[in-house]
């Protein structure tokens, strides 16, 4: 096994737990984000999603704003901005504010995924054709808005992005597919794959990526990472339970259900069919849960095979004080 040291960072959808409130998930987000930092976790990025109720984050640009004040050394990021929901300009400004308020510190991860439903992807941007050149485009604009500079005989000639900073934000290609690596190979940005999400085809993605990089001028060597529901704990019962949550909220969703906060008495008599029962054994590839030296044996693995040496943690737990702990054994068997 390779014995590269492996970084640490969050991913965080500001999760909404039975019987808590919008307002205190997301105080929860700005509480898990000082405290990994103080774990010595790489980054913090906040998800964008729309129109359900168990996620209360929809608005990263906002929520970086207000990160970045309560940490000093983490860098704050997007997981992601989902591109065909705004306008490119706008982002562009968001994050250049962004860069303004806390310089060199910033990750702004993109994805091409609209992060909620059709209809509500609609409402968001009536003018999204969900076309692939449409985000291709949007790529090439933020960078030379970054840059401020624009394709000749193009409109954007007489726009600016403002403020007008020095720096730029790491840019990161976010998916779970090879397509948005081969873009982030072109544009010379750093790669997420989302196993979380599509637990298949994630290493040979991210070594496609690799090998078809092509140099820019804020990334000059590929950078990549992947991103995985972890949850670790001491107590066996805790993972067990937690297993059996994450199945149903897997099977919910597949029936088109969408998410709902839940916990495991809620659940634990749940009968599946058995198609349901082989989804499931497929969805327990996106999570590792288990007691600390199961984790740390299966992140080493994944981390091996995807040939990366960051991993990007998303912990979703009934009880907050476990969301806590399970990052804090994860920095005992990485960082320490």
């Amino acid at each position: 096994m390779s014995t590269t040291k492996i970084r640490l960072s969050v991913l965080d959808q500001s999760p909404i737990r039975k019987g808590v409130t919008a307002e205190q998930a997301i105080q929860e987000t700005i509480a898990l984000a000082k405290y990994t930092e103080q774990l010595g976790y790489t980054r913090f990025w906040v998800s964008e999603h729309h129109n359900t109720g168990s996620l209360a984050g929809s608005t990263p640009e906002v929520l970086i704003a207000y990160l970045a004040a309560q940490t000093s050394t983490m860098r704050i990021g997007s997981g992601g901005i989902m591109m065909p929901n705004h306008s490119t300009l706008k982002v562009a400004e968001n994050f250049r504010m962004l860069e303004a308020l806390a310089p060199g510190r910033v990750d702004l991860g993109m994805g091409r995924a609209p992060g909620t439903d059709r209809i509500t992807a609609a409402m968001l941007n009536p003018s999204n054709h969900f076309a692939e050149n449409d985000f291709v485009e949007q790529l090439a604009d933020l960078r030379n808005y970054f840059h401020d500079r624009a394709e000749p005989g193009t409109i954007q000639q007489k726009i600016r992005a403002i403020p007008q900073v020095q720096t730029v934000p790491a840019m990161w290609l976010l998916s779970s597919s090879g397509q948005s690596g081969l873009f982030a190979a072109h544009f010379g940005m750093a790669f997420s794959f989302a196993h979380f999400i599509n637990p298949v085809g994630g290493a040979q993605a991210v070594q496609t990526y690799k090998e078809r990089f092509q140099p820019s001028e804020e990334l000059q060597q590929s950078e990549a990472n992947m991103a995985i529901f972890v949850f670790c704990s001491e107590d066996e019962e805790k993972v067990r339970q937690h297993k059996a949550v994450m199945d149903h909220r897997f099977i919910e969703f597949e029936r088109g259900r969408g998410l709902s906060p839940l916990g495991y008495d809620d659940i634990k008599d749940v009968a599946y069919s058995l198609q349901e029962q082989d989804r499931m054994r497929y969805n327990r590839q996106r999570v590792v849960a288990g007691t600390p030296a199961m984790v740390k044996t299966r992140l080493s693995q994944l981390a091996e095979s995807y040939g990366v040496n960051e991993i990007v943690a998303v912990t979703i737990a009934e009880d907050f004080d476990d969301r806590l702990e399970s990052y804090r054994l994860l920095a005992d068997l990485f960082l320490n």
